[in-house]
């Protein structure tokens, strides 16, 4: 970091992952197939850095029908070896095939009036103190292990603890920004008004 430079909560130059922490990790989503996006993303993001994933978004929105989970629910073995067959994403096939067992779960969910959304949501755990370090953000707690649990009856599939505490922490449903970071308090305030 440079002196000057603002507070964020890991460092980094790449302006790809600038940008992710300055304007989206975090920040609350409530729109299901944004939700259903992270949560396929933080699936294929296990075992890999985060900005390995960063940089194959856009491919993975291409060959995943911007993720639309309905278009995606449709998606069959000739998708599967398709996927399979493309280097600009990660091909694994547990993966691939857990984005659309996900879309088929985000859809029965919306087909029973309910919302991935509200699913997520539920979950939010109670507002704790902002996070002084990195290491005092945790990989999986109470509220994650039990949001996993749930997504697995319901179907999801690649949704461990950790990955649902990730999806948590990336889509607002907690602010783990650090005490010093920038950009909480425009993060805090968007949680107010969306809340």
């Amino acid at each position: 970091m440079v002196d000057g430079d603002p507070q964020r909560c890991w460092p980094t130059s790449d302006p790809l992952y600038l940008a992710y922490h300055d304007e989206e990790w975090g920040r609350p989503v409530r729109d299901d197939a944004l939700l259903y996006e992270r949560l396929c993303l933080e699936g294929f993001q296990s075992g890999l850095s985060w900005i390995t994933i960063l940089r194959k978004r856009e491919r993975f929105r291409e060959v995943f029908a911007r993720f639309d989970p309905p278009a995606v629910a449709r998606f069959g073995e000739r998708d599967v070896q398709r996927l399979m067959g493309d280097a600009q994403i990660v091909r694994n096939r547990a993966k691939i095939e857990a984005t659309i067992a996900n879309a088929r779960a985000t859809v029965a969910l919306q087909q029973a009036g309910e919302s991935l959304a509200e699913l997520l949501w539920s979950y939010a755990p109670a507002a704790a103190p902002a996070p002084a370090t990195l290491a005092d953000m945790p990989a999986a707690t109470p509220e994650s292990k039990a949001l996993a649990r749930e997504l697995k009856r319901r179907g999801f599939r690649f949704v461990g603890p950790t990955t649902a505490y990730a999806l948590m922490q990336a889509t607002g449903i907690v602010d783990d920004h650090l005490a010093s970071c920038f950009v909480r308090e425009a993060v805090e305030a968007e949680r107010r008004a969306t809340g």
